[in-house]
């Protein structure tokens, strides 16, 4: 089938309608019953590290690109303890530093340290096509952080705004066996490969949402993930295509906590 978005005729809107109403009658059990074996299957191959230190704190660029980069930023709080670390995706002609800013001090007050990757085109791979560059570099900087940085290997997750709350969800549920966790803000669809591991899910949307609306796209994916036996938290808010502040703070403490 033709990937609805490579279609300029199609709206963002209309994109979460078709993708969700595909995942709900088709994807995502061909997902979980195959064997599928494709080039583009996106998976992480980059793991938390024994006997790392944490060796530098703040914000700073990975300098793993010359334009487009990845910002790792580690919570003041940070001491010798293994950390949570969220790999955080922007939306659509976004970048790392505005997704950053989008989430606020929540992710410090939460303690838990954040990578925020550059996409490299506008935004991510597979909404283009397939998976791909997106996911090399995506590996490229996890293991930069991993040789740096003290991660708690039961206390990774993924997560995004919009198209990158939407690639968050695709790539977590494929490499579920790396995030323990995933956080999707405002997701519109998913677009599986074979699923690993089993992680958590918190979503919220908008009862508002104009881009990506609530009906069709988070609370649809919630309640698919919900069916398919996912441990799903899901918390609507009245209001649009945002991060509401107490949304961001409680998705950090959420992310924050251990998965027992």
């Amino acid at each position: 089938m033709r990937h609805p978005y490579r279609d300029p005729r199609i709206t963002r809107r209309q994109f979460g309608a078709l993708t969700v109403s595909a995942l709900a009658s088709l994807t995502f059990a061909e997902a979980c019953g195959g064997s599928e074996a494709a080039a583009d299957d996106g998976r992480i191959a980059a793991r938390p590290k024994p006997g790392v230190k944490t060796t530098q704190g703040g914000t700073h660029a990975l300098e793993l690109g010359d334009k487009r980069d990845a910002t790792l930023q580690i919570p003041a709080s940070a001491g010798d303890a293994a950390l949570p670390l969220l790999v955080l995706l922007h939306g659509a002609g976004g970048s790392a530093a505005g997704i950053l800013r989008r989430l606020g001090k929540a992710a410090d007050e939460a303690g838990v340290a954040v990578l925020a990757p550059d996409s490299r085109g506008s935004t991510w791979d597979v909404i283009d096509g397939s998976y791909g560059r997106d996911v090399v570099f995506l590996n490229r900087a996890l293991d930069r952080v991993f040789e740096t940085v003290a991660v708690d290997p039961r206390r990774v997750a993924i997560g995004g705004f919009s198209d990158g709350a939407s690639y968050a969800v695709s790539l977590g549920l494929i490499n579920g066996d790396l995030f323990a966790k995933i956080a999707a803000f405002s997701p519109g669809f998913v677009v599986p490969r074979q699923p690993h591991g089993r992680p958590r899910v918190f979503i919220s949307h908008g009862t508002e949402d104009q881009i990506l609306p609530f009906d069709r796209c988070g609370r649809q994916i919630a309640s698919d993930l919900k069916r398919l036996q996912y441990d799903v938290t899901f918390r609507d808010f009245r209001g649009g295509h945002e991060i509401p502040p107490d949304v961001a703070a409680a998705g950090m403490r959420w992310l924050a906590e251990p998965v027992s």
